[in-house]
Order: C-alpha cells, then sequence, then structure tokens
C-alpha cells in the first residue's frame, strides 16, 4: 500500500470576542486572532535553486548483518532506526546533512510499511538532529511504496532446478518483502494524485526486449515464467514534486546488477531494458507501449524531469550491456553535457581517466542523477571527500556509510 506524508499541517484557531450593547446603540467589535502553526513552511517563498541528488545508503539488513547471515528482515533496520543510536545510520545523516538536497531518492533503505517505524523514524531520529558539525535537516514530504524484491513467485527464475520461491526466484532479487527498497525525501510538496508506479508492468510487454536464452538458443523463462515476469527489479517510480508554480518529476529506480547470473545474462540484459524503460518513457515516440499499475496507458509527456537511482551501469566500463545507458544518455531531452565528478574517485583511480566520473567504491559510474534539457544546471558534483577533508572517514565501506557515494545537481529554479 502506497504511503504518503504532508508533514505540513496547519490549525486554524478563531477567537471571536466582544459584543458589548450600549442602551440605544449595538456596537459589535470583533477581534478574530489567527493562529497558524506549520512545520517548514517551503512552498511560500519558491526557491532560487533546486538541489536533488540520489544516494545509495545501504540501509538493508545484509549490510548489519553480514552477506548471507541468517536472519534478515525489514526488522533489522527497524530496530536501529528506534534506538536512534546507530553509528551507520548518524554516519548517512551527516552526508545528508552536509549536502543538503532539497529532493534525495534514497536506494538500499529496506522496505517498512509503518511510516511510523522507518522512514519518520529516520528523520525524526537522525536527520532532525545535529550531529557534531552538521546541523538537523528535515523533508517535510516523502513518498515510498511496494517492491519486486522478496515477492515470491512458483517459478525457477534463475534455472538452478530448484524452487525456492524468493532470492533468486523472486520477481526481484531479495531475501525478504523490499530487501533493497528505496525511499524519496522532498522539502517540497509531492503531488501525490498524478504519481506513476510500474511494479506490475510485464517485461514481456516491452517491444524488442533482449531475449534472454540458453546455450541451446531456446528460452531461458519457462512460458508460464515469462508471461508472468515483470520488467522491474525493484519498481519503477514518476513522482512529480511541486516548486511553486513549476512541477518536476522525479524518475525513481534501481535496475538489477549485472552479472550474478550466467551465461544467458539474464540480469545484464534485465539491467539493460529497466534503463531503456525511461529511455522509452520520455520518448513520445516510442512509449505507446507503456502502462502503468492503475491501467494507465502513455508516455511522461512534455515536462520537466530528473531521472535519479543507482543504475549499475556505465557507458564506458563494466559489465552491463552499455547501449542502455548510453542510449539513455544520448537522448534529446537528457542533458548529457554535465558530467559529476570528485576528487575522490580521481585519486582512488589515478590512471583512469573515468576514475573522476566513478560513484562506487568498486571504480565504475554507477548512480545518475539526469535532468531533462530545459533545466537550467548551475553545478552538479559526487560527494566524495579526499583525506584531510570534512567526512573523508565515512568513505571507506559499507560499514562507515556505503559502497556508493552521493551524486548531485543544483539548477536554477523557473522564474
Amino acid at each position: 500500500m502506497e504511503k504518503f506524508v504532508k508533514v505540513y499541517y496547519c490549525r486554524l484557531v478563531i477567537l471571536l470576542i466582544g459584543m458589548m450593547r450600549f442602551k440605544y446603540v449595538v456596537a459589535c467589535l470583533c477581534l478574530v486572532f489567527v493562529i497558524v502553526q506549520c512545520k517548514n513552511i517551503t512552498i511560500g517563498n519558491e526557491p532560487s535553486y533546486l538541489t536533488f541528488a540520489t544516494f545509495n545508503v545501504s540501509m538493508e539488513s545484509e549490510n548489519y548483518l553480514g552477506r548471507g547471515a541468517d536472519g534478515v528482515s525489514s526488522q533489522i533496520l527497524k530496530d536501529k532506526l528506534s534506538k536512534g543510536t546507530s553509528q551507520h545510520i548518524i554516519n548517512i545523516a551527516k552526508i545528508i546533512q552536509t549536502k543538503r538536497p532539497d529532493v534525495i531518492l534514497l536506494n538500499e533503505f529496506d522496505y517498512i510499511e509503518n511510516p511510523e517505524e522507518g522512514i519518520e523514524k529516520f528523520i525524526k531520529e537522525y536527520l532532525n538532529l545535529g550531529h557534531g558539525d552538521t546541523e538537523a535537516i528535515d523533508y517535510p514530504y516523502y513518498y515510498y511504496s511496494t517492491f519486486n524484491t522478496g515477492v515470491a513467485t512458483p517459478f525457477d527464475l534463475n534455472g538452478d532446478g530448484k524452487f525456492e520461491g524468493n532470492g533468486n526466484d523472486a520477481y526481484g532479487y531479495g531475501r525478504y518483502l523490499g530487501h533493497y527498497g528505496m525511499v524519496l525525501l522532498s522539502k517540497f510538496p509531492i503531488d501525490k494524485e498524478n504519481i506513476r508506479t510500474f511494479q506490475l508492468f510485464k517485461w514481456k510487454d516491452m517491444p524488442d526486449y533482449l531475449k534472454t536464452s540458453t546455450v541451446d538458443s531456446d528460452n531461458f523463462y519457462s512460458p508460464e515464467a515469462w508471461q508472468k515476469f515483470r520488467l522491474s527489479s525493484k519498481s519503477h517510480w514518476d513522482v512529480p514534486i511541486k516548486f511553486g508554480d513549476q512541477t518536476i518529476h522525479v524518475l525513481a529506480s534501481h535496475p538489477t546488477p549485472p552479472g550474478f547470473d550466467g551465461e544467458e545474462d539474464r540480469n545484464g540484459k534485465r539491467n539493460h531494458d529497466e534503463i531503456r524503460f525511461w529511455r522509452d518513457y520520455i520518448d513520445n515516440e516510442g512509449s505507446s507501449y507503456i502502462y502503468d499499475d492503475l491501467g494507465k496507458k502513455g508516455a511522461l509527456g512534455d515536462t520537466s524531469f530528473v531521472i535519479m537511482g543507482d543504475l549499475n551501469s556505465s557507458p564506458d566500463e563494466g559489465s552491463s550491456i552499455r547501449s542502455g545507458i548510453g542510449d539513455l544518455l544520448s537522448h534529446p531531452r537528457v542533458n548529457h553535457k554535465i558530467n559529476p565528478s570528485s576528487k575522490g574517485g580521481e585519486r582512488l583511480s589515478p590512471t583512469n581517466e573515468s576514475g573522476k566520473y566513478h560513484t562506487a567504491l568498486w571504480k565504475l559510474r554507477a548512480d545518475y542523477v539526469l535532468p531533462s534539457i530545459d533545466l537550467n544546471v548551475v553545478d552538479c558534483g559526487v560527494f566524495w571527500p579526499v583525506q584531510g577533508e570534512v567526512l573523508h572517514d565515512l568513505m571507506l565501506d559499507r560499514k562507515s556509510s556505503s559502497d556508493h557515494r552521493m551524486v548531485w545537481i543544483k539548477i536554477k529554479a523557473a522564474e
């Protein structure tokens, strides 16, 4: 079930005082007091600049218990959030508080159905509190929903002859429901009535999808499995956010990583087509096949957007099928001239000319914030401090914060 919050509230208390009556004249003196209590009003003054960011925060249970550990579930993150003392989550909060984006997508934030135990707890117990030299920050609006990770199927989706239900046989790899989920935080109102999600979209319904075949050129998936196979390994979201009179659509996802498969390259092909979905969605001519989870068909339309997330693919390096991300970057509606970079990535890979564009410790560009061509980008970067700079000690590994880096862009708001 979708969860929305608008922690912006107003209470109107009207006090009507004074009705004084004289012998021959009736006079009514009305004194009205209006008391408005609001939390973090941001819509009164339209912003001059807006910062969008994506950050894979590694807030999933295996990062706390260990890869392959027993007992993994979303309860692990619930417990970490409830105590308010997790050093890992404090470090994540410090990074967010340092860069202070207006809108941020958090990948690998395990799905917790009750927001009071999940995202609200993260905001209240970690983001709303300063940590050392970092100041508190608030996000009055957020969005999250369900995911394909850990959704059990009756099919053998990885071809190992076993029917395990979840894990590699789930619609999206996950050891429990909502494993490797995501959350969108915003300082500005979310247009919840016009959100579109594509969790249920079938891979077979994408024209010219990349076919997954066995070494004998047979279909890798059984006919029954293929009829129900969902394209998105987590979900794809179109979330409109209102900045005064301007609306910008955040297109959020986290495609499966290529690899962890065999010669059939099932994950590499799925990664390609998950990324291709956004290319088609922003293309009015190539998107007639698309339908959302409510059955509405069609593309994004001629509106501003920012594509964000850990896309697990680089146009220049790595094992992914590069045409997926390459075609998205080269689409005429995408501003591909901006290339967020960092000194941290450059120093980690000093002999690699692409090193400064890397967004992960494993030396690859994987995370993206891609604005539409109509948005005026004034700055961008990858948050990766080097030795001697503030928060460099949080860049060591997933235990310190994450194996990914926050990627951000700053745009000039429409006047």
